[in-house]
């Protein structure tokens, strides 16, 4: 069995993904790629099968009629080999150091582990800016640890798809299928399986480099406002896929965590329909609000009077200017767009 799968969705990639793929070659025969071309019209089908020729041991290869990132990373996930499962954008790429730093303790821990937490960048590469998200405040380095010794995260630090290293059978476990023709499903990939994660390793180590810049790209403000809808569709999903008063009983850190996490993405979707300016996005944005009430009365008070989301639900034209504001302040403070 292979210590890690490496799955690269790509659609219309000829670009850019073989800076991804070049940068996951390092792990040689003890980890396998799998790239998945998701119906491109480019020559990104042709540059996959060229690797895969190439690195017959490393590389292989799906072909399949185009259905998004989410269906990319189904998949793959379908396939893999590995014990350990990481997806990797095809814009973006690993560093070579840490790479080597998380297959020795892939190899030492085995299966003893359920995730490996990794630093990851914000890499504006046009810009030549980068942004360092570090989880040492967070979880203690160098051992085995769990949910309840995790410390308080900063508003700027999420676990985020870019830093998490998932033990594959976690993920099947936790029957992670992502939806498809949907942008932003990395966000549901990040947070369904946390409730079956028991065992956790920080790896501190700068992994993942996120390109940001594309104006293409699926956080460009544009892209956010214009599938407003699939962002709402996503943010509806993971807020209904976990019991998170159960997990309070039980592991109440985590449960901390995972309401703040759809907090911040209940406030992205709210401060984007507040940014299209017309009634019907208004509705839309009342509507989500109803819709966490209607599923749950508990969490919606928690989201509304105890979280960073109930700040962008202010009644009146005063409330929304405050809310653009306060979020204009943010993207220049943490620069995540």
């Amino acid at each position: 069995m292979k210590d890690i799968t490496f799955v690269v969705p790509c659609y219309n990639s000829q670009d850019y993904m073989k800076r991804c793929i070049d940068s996951l070659l390092f792990c040689k025969e003890r980890g396998e790629i799998i790239i998945v071309d998701d119906g491109s019209t480019d020559a990104t089908g042709e540059i996959a099968d060229a690797y895969e020729r190439l690195y017959p041991d490393i590389v292989r290869v799906i072909h399949k009629s185009n259905g998004g990132h989410g269906s990319g990373v189904n998949a793959g996930l379908k396939l893999a080999s590995g014990r350990f499962f990481k997806v990797v954008d095809s814009d973006d790429w690993l560093d070579g150091k840490a790479l080597e730093a998380l297959l020795a303790c892939l190899k030492e821990w085995e299966d003893r582990l359920d995730l490996v937490v990794c630093n990851y960048i914000y890499d504006h590469l046009y810009e030549n800016k980068q942004k360092r998200v570090s989880f040492r405040n967070v979880f203690p380095e160098g051992k085995r640890c769990g949910w309840q010794d995790m410390k308080p995260l900063l508003p700027s630090q999420y676990l985020v798809m870019h830093a998490l290293v998932f033990r594959t059978a976690v993920l099947r476990q936790s029957d992670v299928v992502l939806p498809e023709h949907t942008f932003y499903v990395d966000n549901l990939f990040a947070y369904k399986p946390l409730p079956r994660v028991h065992h956790i390793y920080y790896l501190n180590e700068d992994l993942y480099h996120y390109f940001l810049g594309r104006d293409d790209q699926s956080v460009n403000e544009n892209s956010y406002m214009k599938r407003i809808d699939q962002q709402i569709r996503v943010t509806k999903l993971v807020a209904e896929c976990a019991d998170l008063q159960e997990i309070y009983r039980t592991s109440p850190r985590l449960a901390k965590y995972m309401v703040r996490n759809i907090s911040i993405m209940l406030s992205i979707s709210s401060i984007y329909l507040l940014m299209i300016k017309s009634q019907e996005a208004l509705e839309k944005r009342e509507d989500l609000w109803n819709y966490i009430r209607q599923k749950d009365e508990w969490l919606y008070k928690k989201l509304k009077y105890q979280c960073l989301s109930g700040f962008t639900y202010l009644p009146g034209t005063f409330g929304s200017t405050l809310t653009l504001k306060g979020y204009e302040i943010a993207k220049r403070t943490y620069q995540f767009s």
